[in-house]
């Protein structure tokens, strides 16, 4: 079997994440960077996916060798380390994904021209649609539907960026001051971007666990070497699709004194617009589509995986209350998901950028510490040591440790004071 036979084969939890890495972070913030600052944000971007890498790549490691999930390792470093992970999934619950839903309500009702339905409306739909399929359709509608999702998205970007490229720098406004990355504004837009891309540390453990379902597909499980390659390719799919955002916004907003909405959805209609000009309006629905699909898509690896996420830091904390139906528990995480970020969205509709603030600070200044955890798990007596990381590799994951907890400490003086 040649080795790209066999990446299809194996072709599962790295599509997921790259899914899921595409979403808000790729779709707005890479678009944003390039409309707003230019070219040179390509740095932040390529050094935040450089520098993640080991974090991520750690929670297929593991896995594969072992097993088992991310999560029960940190359950076997100590109760502690589980139950600050299962503090940063609780935050990530009530928050994220009910911003992720309403930005993909947002652009379905751009996409279908209803401004008249309220927005709370739409996402209580694709609410009910998406539990629906996941409960229907679980690991294997999410892998087989993804494959074509981000198929469509990436042959979208790849024409649209070629086309972009072809017609150059956009006319630049007379009156164009480019404006100061080092300053307070530039600077947490920058700690987003880098606390965001490609998505954050603590979906690792959500790679970890779709590895696992992976594995009970029936299929031979793949040696790590292939697992890896698997999950490789996703990650440089993901790092490639961030810079074609990136180049599409500084080509063709960058310098022109457009304003840019500071809205999520209103800046996702936005981009939409953009690759229409520069494809032409006949493929509005197209784009559109592709648009939404990326978000939905988004939508559903973020629902599956906080209810296997939820269920698995549930298990290990509380043994004896869970049952050992896990399918049925399945189900529940997915319905409780649904009933809880509804009403998030309702009740907190008004203080949404507030919650999701909460939610970015908590990520942003506990990534440093789950890229150690994921380190200690890989370097446990867990692993034998010819499947532990090499020098190399504990080097580079030693490096984004410190490179995100500088990051982390501006932030947190830049919110102080």
């Amino acid at each position: 079997m040649t080795k790209f036979s066999t990446l299809l084969k194996n072709i599962g939890p790295g599509l997921l994440f790259a899914s899921t890495a595409i979403g808000t972070s790729h779709l707005v913030l890479s678009t944003k960077a390039g409309a707003q600052y230019g070219w040179l944000m390509i740095i932040p971007i390529v050094l935040a996916n450089v520098l993640k890498y080991p974090f991520f790549e750690f929670g297929v490691r593991y896995t594969n060798v072992t097993n088992k999930s991310l999560i029960e390792g940190y359950r076997n470093r100590g109760k502690n380390y589980l139950w600050l992970y299962a503090g940063i999934t609780l935050v990530t619950t009530f928050t994220i994904l009910a911003t992720l839903y309403v930005v993909t309500a947002g652009l379905f009702i751009n996409l279908f021209h209803i401004p008249e339905v309220p927005l709370s409306t739409v996402a209580l739909g694709l609410f009910i649609f998406i539990g629906s399929l996941l409960i229907i359709g679980r690991y294997k509608l999410l892998e087989i539907s993804l494959k074509f999702v981000v198929t469509l998205l990436f042959i979208a970007l790849l024409v649209t960026t070629s086309l972009v490229i072809f017609r150059g720098q956009a006319p630049a406004d007379p009156n164009f001051v480019a404006p100061d990355i080092f300053n307070e504004v530039g600077i947490l837009f920058l700690i987003g971007l880098v606390g965001w891309m490609p998505t954050a540390v603590e979906a690792s453990s959500w790679i970890s666990l779709w590895s696992i379902e992976k594995y009970k597909s029936g299929n031979k499980k793949p040696s790590l070497s292939e697992a890896l390659q698997e999950f490789n390719f996703g990650y440089f799919l993901t790092a490639l699709l961030a810079i074609f955002f990136l180049i599409i916004g500084w080509l063709t907003l960058y310098g022109t004194g457009t304003q840019i909405s500071g809205n999520a959805v209103a800046f996702a209609d936005q981009l939409v617009s953009l690759f229409t000009s520069n494809i032409g309006s006949w493929t509005y629905v197209f784009i559109a589509t592709a648009a939404f699909a990326t978000m939905f898509s988004t939508c559903m690896t973020a629902h599956d995986a906080l209810a296997r996420v939820s269920i698995d830091i549930l298990e290990l904390l509380f043994p004896k209350l869970m049952p050992a139906n896990k399918k049925k528990y399945y189900v529940w995480g997915i319905v409780l998901l649904v009933l809880i970020n509804y009403i998030v969205i309702t009740a907190f509709s008004a203080n949404m950028g507030q919650l999701v603030a909460m939610a970015t600070f908590v990520s942003f200044v506990l990534a440093p510490v789950i890229g150690y955890m994921n380190l200690k798990n890989v370097m446990s007596h867990d692993l034998p040591s010819t499947f532990r990381p090499k020098s190399g590799l504990r080097a580079l994951t030693y490096l984004g440790i410190i490179f995100l907890s500088l990051f982390a400490l501006y932030y947190c003086w830049m919110v102080v004071f």
